[in-house]
């Protein structure tokens, strides 16, 4: 990462948070388990082998040039940009032409933790030739935070204000203040005025296409209330940030979606027949907090059946992510698979009749998340309500819980035993969380 230097955007007044700093010290400054909380990002940066810093400082700025200086005890170098006045939250950029001209640059707000693994986040940048690329995740509260709409292929194709008057099924990919940006975006930033990173820089990318969105399960947090802030250094303190950077192997409950985490109503065709089994929202929210990734493992043969399209299981899902937002839950991934390899239905289309790898029980659709997301199969599980889905755990190499919900078992397809049997997802999870 010797390309990249690290611009950490901590100039604001934190007005948020004055009551832990007394207006006596920038809030990028409180102390989080002994250090300070600027010093937790450039170590976290400098570990991945950034050794050059840029700091934008304001209101208070000088307590983090005292206590840094240079950067010598840090063994990195620190720059400094002081805001004389506030130019929002891209105009200070100006300044980089004049410092790092030739190297493309990390953009970090100072009040954000993270524990994230950047190799992964950078070849993504590198590999797509983005001129902006975001950190994007799920979060629990997707219905007061500004949303990502995102391409199947990564690329950014609009920002969904939190402002906007939602009336309509969303996915839960929000904005987490960690960027990556070519050096050729400094070239929209002609003066050292007041400018809004999305408004100004973000926004008018996107329509060129030249935005992509990283999506990742990592440990990715904003301390901007002093709420966030003891419950981030309690998560820190307690080991749950390391884990969850994709450096290590991931835990992760699979989930199977009817009759596990929704009623099961036959082929489900459309969002309005999606109901949450009670007590799936809770227990998914249970698994997040516990810092298992929870994904989504799918069969929707729907699809090939010609009883709905590609969108249409996308806008059921997501009906789901919002239900389970609004219950502080979020899943970390999505994956369906449209194929049925039996032909011979009325309105169904050949282009998915086809034997494919990853229906279940085949692996396919979970070999792709374990790459994706670095998981270990030995300490996950896959709860499903099929035989199907016994299976698929058993084939993957994982343990398995066959909920009584749904057919419970019923269909027989495979004559299997499965690790553990519940009654339904809540009780799953509590077999799952007291190992």
């Amino acid at each position: 990462m010797h390309n990249y230097i690290a611009v950490i955007q901590a100039g604001g007044k934190g007005t948020r948070m004055r009551s832990l700093t007394e207006d006596k010290i920038p809030k990028s400054m409180l102390k989080m388990n002994g250090k300070p909380f600027i010093q937790w990002q450039i170590e976290k940066l400098s570990h991945f082998g950034v050794t050059d810093f840029v700091i934008i400082i304001g209101h208070l700025g000088k307590k983090i040039k005292e206590y840094f200086g240079q950067g010598e005890k840090l063994n990195v170098h620190i720059t400094y940009i002081e805001e004389k006045e506030p130019l929002g939250s891209a105009g200070a950029l100006y300044y980089l032409k004049h410092i790092y001209c030739d190297k493309d640059f990390l953009l970090i707000f100072g009040d954000v933790l993270f524990e994230i693994d950047w190799n992964r986040m950078i070849a993504f940048h590198e590999t797509h030739m983005s001129v902006a690329t975001l950190l994007v995740h799920p979060n629990s509260h997707p219905f007061d935070s500004d949303l990502i709409i995102l391409s199947d292929n990564g690329r950014v194709n609009a920002i969904d204000s939190k402002q906007n008057q939602r009336d309509y099924w969303y996915d839960n990919l929000v904005n987490s203040g960690i960027y990556i940006f070519n050096r050729k975006v400094l070239g929209n930033i002609d003066s050292a005025s007041k400018k809004d990173l999305e408004k100004d820089i973000l926004v008018p990318l996107i329509r060129e296409a030249k935005v992509y969105g990283y999506r990742t399960s990592e440990y990715v947090k904003d301390i901007g209330t002093p709420e966030r802030f003891w419950q981030a250094e309690k998560e820190q303190k307690a080991g749950i940030t390391e884990r969850k950077s994709l450096i290590n192997a991931q835990r992760c409950v699979f989930l199977d979606r009817d009759g596990t985490i929704n009623i099961y109503k036959g082929l489900l065709c459309d969002e309005d027949e999606f109901e949450l089994i009670p007590g799936a929202a809770e227990a998914i929210r249970r698994l997040n907090t516990a810092a298992y990734l929870v994904i989504v493992i799918t069969n929707q043969p729907v699809v090939a059946r010609g009883l709905c399209s590609i969108e249409d299981v996308k806008e059921i899902h997501r009906k789901m992510q919002v239900r389970l937002g609004e219950e502080g839950a979020y899943l970390d991934d999505i994956v369906f698979c449209p194929h049925h390899p039996d032909k011979g239905y009325p309105e169904e289309d050949p282009f998915y009749k086809v034997v494919c790898n990853c229906r279940k029980p085949s692996v396919g659709m979970l070999q792709n998340m374990v790459e994706k997301y670095n998981i270990n199969l030995k300490e996950s599980y896959f709860i499903g309500d099929s035989t199907v889905d016994i299976q698929t755990g058993i084939n993957a190499g994982v343990k398995t819980i066959l909920v009584r919900t749904g057919i419970a078992g019923k269909d027989k397809k495979y004559d299997v035993q499965p690790d553990g049997v519940a009654a339904h997802i809540a009780e799953a999870v509590e077999d799952i969380l007291k190992i």
